[in-house]
């Protein structure tokens, strides 16, 4: 068994150490929210935060996260940023398709909570290992430059 910490709570699941964090989140926990895009760390979609920084569950070994903090896009609104990085979603309807919107939001959310008032360089440069297949890049920067001035 290995004893993980998601979202502020201490699980224990049965797999093997080396499987991707995604596959334990998604398969194991039925915390379906993460997704897989590529596997490989290229796309986003898999984005979780390890101790608050983002990181690509594809690719992480579950070993990896004994011992720290995994939250998920299931808990990113049980904080202030994480709440006003989701009304700013909605309210400027930034979601198309959706498919790679947890991982888009995992990467605000992170960003906004190290920088309350970033430039369009620094929201580029956060979010620049989330692709969206739509292409509403400019309504995602819209919308972190909306929450940032709703935390201020």
């Amino acid at each position: 068994m290995i004893k993980l910490n998601i979202n502020g709570k201490e699980v224990n699941i049965d797999v093997d150490p080396d499987t991707p964090l995604l596959w334990a989140l998604r398969d194991t926990l039925q915390l379906t929210g993460t997704k897989y895009g590529c596997g490989q760390a290229l796309c986003g979609a898999c984005t979780v935060h390890l101790d608050g920084a983002p990181t690509r569950s594809c690719v992480l070994p579950v070993s990896a996260a004994v011992g720290r903090k995994v939250t998920t896009i299931e808990n990113v609104d049980s904080g202030k940023v994480g709440q006003a990085v989701q009304e700013a979603w909605r309210k400027l309807d930034v979601v198309q398709c959706g498919y790679c919107q947890s991982g888009q939001i995992m990467s605000a959310v992170a960003l906004l909570a190290g920088n309350k008032n970033p430039s369009d360089a620094e929201i580029d440069a956060a979010m620049s290992g989330n692709l969206c297949r739509c292409a509403t890049y400019v309504r995602i920067r819209s919308a972190i430059h909306d929450a940032a001035k709703s935390l201020a």
